[in-house]
């Protein structure tokens, strides 16, 4: 019998005290200011890695736990991550923030800085490369490259016994829900859950850890395939791959099996449910806010696609493993709301798309790597650099020329790269970065954001491009599948921009708006229900009303 990670993990009870490890010395903390007399004892945010709105709409009646509970409150199935750069830093840079990725300064998972002093020019978004012993590959994890706080800092800020806690298997999106001043911080490397250098495990850790390790060494059967998953129970060729059948079994000793499938989501909401405990989260006098991502249905995407088995089954365990989370902050007693979104979406492979006669799905072809259109470059405008003349993180986003160039070379090695983009015909856009500059903040219904308005709203003036370059509607930019993923995400495409909004608290009226928000929307609509005052400015998006046509929930509480 395949034994539930959950169920173990939330069934070994252990003695816990003290808190989540140390942390370092804070300032003096501002006066406590009132907050709302209805406010929630406990925010949990969750995000689910990859869970387009596409994915919610395929499987929505067919949830029975926790995602089916989530459902009796207020769904938003069209919201937006609505900027260009729809990968995991920047979009989970947007949930808990209220800001874009062009204020959060979270443009990439990876960008580079030609100038940088150490050899390595990426720069990995959740990194502090201030630390010699940083590097993009095996960072020193930190949020220092967020440029806001996020609404569990600004909680602290004016109720100081408030606390912070993120939890995830990634450690940027721990960071970037997180943020600065985080009182927990906990993701998954190399086989257990760590933290921020300098602080202790705790004992709730401890023990998910040593459930995690026992599965890990022992192995574990196939998961079940649920009724309802049959159809999806085909094998597709993806190169020298075949996926659409997998049923997920854990060799023993093998942690990338218990990482890459609903395993890790299953450890990732036991860790919640036991740092709720330890640390006593939504049990004091002033509120917490728990984040936690879900990274699952992100690594089952990439290896095997969104529609097959695979995904199916991801789908079942995940709905179960928010249940058992939702389930024991009930037996708490814990007066908590909950919000779900997504920090992207994802898109199929296309040789299962292909097979569905969905018109446009190919992968990526040549030309448009960044050695290739270095060489085309240099041919149209004889610029060259010593080293390299250009560098990016693949055949689409942001490409930087080399730091010793004059500023006369970069601008024609510019005009160059950007005429030789726009005539590839894989190719839907290829913006300068004066063209970004020049584009006011855009505005008005996300869905109507045109291609520069989405490419402006990822656009941070120092770490940006000096070109960016977006693909067609279909293209995935993955040429050979045999080499590591099979599909993926990152384009300007509603597929990947669209993700489903759900808000549940006990006692709230459920309802269903279908007009498109934004996940900018998220914190200023949490902050509301806190009594949280911000600044008028700081937040990109806006409150919302999910109070079931109350009118209320976004009136000052007082």
């Amino acid at each position: 019998m395949r034994r539930s990670f959950a169920s173990l993990a939330l069934a070994a009870a252990i003695a816990v005290s003290g808190t989540a490890g140390a942390k370092p010395a804070r300032k003096p903390a501002p006066a406590p200011v009132a907050l709302s007399p209805t406010a929630p004892k406990l925010i949990v945010a969750i995000s689910v890695d990859q869970f387009s709105a596409d994915l919610f709409a395929q499987y929505r009646r067919l949830y029975t736990a926790g995602l089916a509970r989530l459902q009796q409150g207020a769904v938003f199935p069209s919201g937006f991550q609505s900027h260009a750069a729809t990968e995991t830093c920047p979009g989970h840079s947007t949930l808990m923030t209220g800001d874009r990725p062009a204020r959060t300064g979270i443009i990439a998972n990876m960008w580079f800085d030609p100038a940088n002093p150490r050899a390595e020019k990426r720069i990995y978004c959740a990194e502090d490369e201030r630390d010699p012993a940083s590097t993009p590959d095996d960072p020193v994890v930190s949020a220092w490259h967020l440029k806001v706080p996020t609404l569990g800092e600004r909680l602290k800020a004016v109720s100081p016994a408030s606390r912070n806690v993120a939890v995830s298997a990634k450690d940027r999106a721990v960071m970037m829900m997180g943020g600065h001043d985080i009182d927990a911080a906990y993701w998954w490397r190399r086989g257990a859950f760590v933290t921020l250098n300098g602080r202790k495990i705790s004992p709730a850790v401890e023990a998910v850890n040593g459930l995690a390790a026992d599965m890990i060494k022992a192995g574990d059967a196939p998961m079940a395939l649920p009724e309802w998953c049959a159809p999806r129970d085909r094998a597709v060729a993806a190169g020298s791959k075949t996926v659409g059948t997998g049923r997920f079994p854990l060799e023993a000793g093998k942690e990338a099996g218990f990482r890459t499938s609903p395993r890790i989501d299953a450890a990732t909401g036991a860790l919640a449910a036991r740092l709720v405990d330890e640390m006593k989260l939504g049990q004091g006098k002033a509120p917490d806010v728990l984040s936690v991502s879900f990274s699952a249905t992100d690594y089952v995407g990439h290896t095997f696609g969104t529609e097959g088995a695979e995904m199916c089954i991801q789908m079942a365990e995940l709905d179960k493993t928010i249940g058992s989370l939702l389930d024991h902050l009930d037996a708490k007693g814990i007066d908590y709301v909950v919000v779900l979104s997504a920090d992207h979406g994802g898109f199929d492979l296309p040789e299962r798309l292909t097979q569905q006669a969905l018109p446009g799905a190919v992968r990526v072809g040549s030309g448009l790597g960044p050695d290739e259109l270095a060489a085309a470059v240099t041919a149209k405008s004889g610029v060259t650099a010593p080293g390299r003349l250009l560098y990016s993180d693949g055949p689409f986003g942001d490409f930087y020329f080399s730091a010793a160039l004059s500023a006369e070379d970069k601008a024609k090695a510019q005009a160059a790269l950007v005429e030789i983009a726009r005539a590839h015909p894989q190719v839907a856009a290829a913006y300068t970065k004066a063209d970004l500059a020049a584009v006011p903040m855009p505005g008005g219904s996300p869905q109507d954001f045109t291609l520069i308005q989405r490419a402006r709203a990822s656009f941070d003036p120092q770490r940006s491009g000096d070109v960016v370059i977006l693909l067609n509607r279909g293209v995935v930019p993955i040429p050979d599948p045999s080499r590591g993923a099979v599909a993926t995400h990152g384009s300007p495409w509603d597929y990947d921009r669209r993700v489903p909004m759900l808000f549940w608290r006990k006692g709230l009226a459920g309802e269903e708006q279908p007009a498109p928000v934004e996940t900018v929307d998220i914190a200023p609509t949490l902050a509301a229900m806190l009594g949280l005052v911000v600044p008028q400015g700081e937040f990109d998006g806006r409150c919302l009303d999910i109070d079931g046509g109350a009118g209320d929930t976004c009136a000052p509480k007082r």
